[in-house]
């Protein structure tokens, strides 16, 4: 069998041919799969920064309050009723290491008419306080206008700022005193009739 050399030249060819496409082929497949697995990441790490954003907790609002460790402890008794009256009192004690001046007590004070909120500042008597000493404060309103007493908070020197503090019950309501009625119900006498008392006994057949 004689070989044809212009034969064996083709199929050389069309191997060649085909080795290219193969190897054309895998390059593609290789680079299809890179960017896949690019885009994936960068999807995913998107995905991961807008849970974290959504999750993340707010910063804190400043809302006026005063912060660090409380200055001053107070006790809030029980509010008494008092001739159509509500009286709010209760005391205050110094309990950091430096003197207290111009002591007052901020109430919010609710109406029953429309419910609207009056502020209110109520001296300590005294003012003036040095440490681990204590004063009280005292407040009478009308049962008939306000409904809600709100303590806000306890203002110092200077320019009346809200200082930290602690609260805890004070004085409970002492219980009511219902006072003895004596009633006397008068009989009337009928002729013919008696009242037997030890003051005017009657013989009975």
């Amino acid at each position: 069998m004689i070989n044809d050399p212009f034969h064996h030249e083709e199929t050389l060819a069309r191997e060649k041919e085909s080795s290219r496409r193969k190897l054309l082929a895998v390059v593609c497949a290789v680079g299809l799969s890179a960017i896949l697995l690019v885009g994936y990441a960068y999807m995913r790490n998107r995905h991961v920064k807008q849970v974290a954003a959504n999750s993340a907790v707010p910063p804190p609002v400043d809302n006026g309050l005063p912060k660090g460790p409380p200055v001053v402890h107070v006790l809030m008794d029980e509010p008494l009723l008092d001739k159509g009256n509500t009286v709010f009192a209760g005391t205050v004690k110094n309990i950091s290491e430096r003197e207290l001046t111009g002591l007052s007590i901020s109430l919010d004070l609710i109406k029953r008419k429309n419910g609207t909120v009056e502020q209110r500042l109520i001296e300590v008597e005294p003012s003036r306080l040095q440490p681990q000493q204590e004063a009280s404060y005292s407040v009478k309103l009308s049962a008939q206008e306000y409904g809600t007493i709100r303590f806000v908070g306890l203002k110092a020197d200077p320019q009346a700022t809200l200082i930290a503090y602690s609260s805890a019950p004070g004085k409970k309501r002492p219980p009511e005193r219902i006072e003895p009625r004596v009633i006397v119900v008068k009989k009337g006498v009928r002729p013919g009739e008696f009242i037997n008392s030890p003051d005017n006994p009657v013989r009975v057949p």
